[in-house]
């Protein structure tokens, strides 16, 4: 990094204390933004960087439930609105234990760039709680919800701040969360919340689209070189909703995912993974996926061990922060991987980064791969402000388009840049540049 700009990372961590994830993510966009800075000045002297690094708002609150014991518990809830330069606050709402303040900023920071590379109006920002809904009965993750949304709604609206699901939060959540907003609101906004039932306002494609948007991000990837992902081997990690709408995505366009994970290990499937049986494992059953090998005899459930050893054409992590580690990463690269495509949120340390781009591993940071999701989401408030409706195939080609756009973007400024071929770079400069023009037009606010 130059050094005015190391200055402000140190000053980043000196200001945030304990927070290493938000550390670790604005020096991966600090470190390729050097470029845009050097060809515009009026953003150093405006101090863009260090307006980006401050979140507009920070809210944390507690949230008191009861269990179906009667007994009281109380979380932590959080809710960091980052940026609004291109529209109002966007961001999902992640509930789990590992939940804190930094994890919260680094999610709501790395949202900033990931909205502004779709090219659509929307801000960001970032949510949650340190709740955990696994093994929690309907009607204990309801009262939860009700009692965090009790406190959140006076800082949320269609105009302001617009939050979704993330890990722990779906659709049975969202829907527990909008009841609670219109109960205390009187109001019908449909727009408030995203990833909604379509029974009540929700997109076609918005379950699917973070993974299918990862894929159709992989394909233009391979497309540049000639290739495609017919008969590719690909390995997924995790085995949630991202995950599995991955894996459906590279199996209708021709490719075999062989192995997925969840937190206890991986199973391996050379035929390539059962879908519908891992549907329901994860999405009915809420099962752990070594029930796969009890309905698949010739797969093989491995625990205590990473998914990446699994040898593969290409990597699609959407599991969670920081999962390819150096040792992850080289052994991709013993296993012939060719492209690494992030479906989660900074899945990939810095290290890892630099060994993939060592070997000559194409690889697609999350900000830009996994913003297919955040690009439905703004089609539903699209659709929510209309009063109108989509079919699944309408949306599905937006989601399409919109992630080529991405590709292209991302591709079009690495090489404006004199960085052809690095995404990392092309999506940093492309979304910080364009977040600073906006916030030169708004003045000092």
């Amino acid at each position: 990094m130059p050094e005015a700009v190391e200055t402000v990372f140190a000053s980043v961590v000196n200001r945030n204390p304990g927070e290493p994830e938000f550390h670790q993510a604005v020096r991966e966009v600090l470190e390729s933004i050097g470029p845009a800075l050097a060809r515009h000045p009026e953003y150093a002297h405006a101090r863009i960087i260090e307006r980006l690094c401050e979140p507009e708002r920070q809210v944390i609150f507690r949230v008191p439930w009861e269990d179906d014991h009667g007994r009281v518990r109380v979380n932590r809830g959080f809710r960091v609105e980052f940026n609004s330069a291109l529209g109002p606050f966007k961001g999902g709402l992640r509930f789990h234990p590992s939940v804190y303040l930094g994890i919260v900023k680094f999610l709501g920071f790395e949202q900033i760039f990931k909205k502004a590379l779709t090219g659509l109006p929307i801000g960001g920002g970032k949510g949650g709680a340190d709740f955990d809904p696994k093994g929690r009965s309907d009607r204990e993750v309801m009262r939860f919800c009700q009692s965090f949304m009790t406190e959140l709604y006076r800082h949320i609206g269609a105009q302001t701040d617009v939050p979704a699901g993330d890990i722990g939060v779906g659709g049975r959540e969202i829907g527990y969360l909008f009841g609670q907003y219109k109960r205390i609101t009187n109001r019908y906004e449909s727009g408030v919340l995203t990833g909604k039932g379509l029974s009540y306002g929700g997109a076609q494609v918005r379950r699917e689209a973070t993974g299918y948007g990862a894929v159709f991000f992989a394909e233009e990837m391979l497309r540049q070189t000639g290739d495609s992902l017919d008969g590719k081997r690909v390995v997924v990690s995790g085995s949630g909703n991202v995950a599995i709408y991955a894996i459906e995505k590279v199996h209708q366009l021709g490719g075999t995912v062989v192995a997925c994970s969840d937190s206890d290990g991986y199973v391996l499937d050379e035929k390539g993974i059962d879908l519908a049986l891992l549907r329901e494992l994860k999405e009915e059953r809420r099962a752990r996926l070594d029930d796969y090998v009890r309905h698949v005899p010739h797969a093989v459930a491995v625990s205590g061990r990473t998914v990446w050893e699994v040898p593969c054409d290409l990597a699609l992590p959407c599991a969670t922060q920081n999962e390819i580690g150096g040792a992850e990463a080289a052994a991709l690269v013993a296993g012939g991987c060719v492209a690494v495509v992030e479906g989660a949120n900074m899945p990939t340390t810095p290290e890892a980064v630099r060994i993939l781009g060592r070997a000559g591993v194409r690889f697609a940071p999350g900000k830009a791969a996994n913003a297919g999701g955040v690009a439905v989401s703004a089609l539903e408030m699209q659709q929510n402000a209309s009063r109108d409706s989509w079919t699944f195939a309408q949306s599905e080609q937006r989601l399409r388009e919109t992630m080529r756009d991405i590709h292209a973007r991302c591709r079009a400024t690495a090489e404006e840049y004199g960085l052809p071929g690095d995404y990392v770079a092309g999506a940093n400069i492309n979304g910080f540049r364009r977040v600073a023009e906006a916030m030169l037009a708004h003045g000092l606010v």
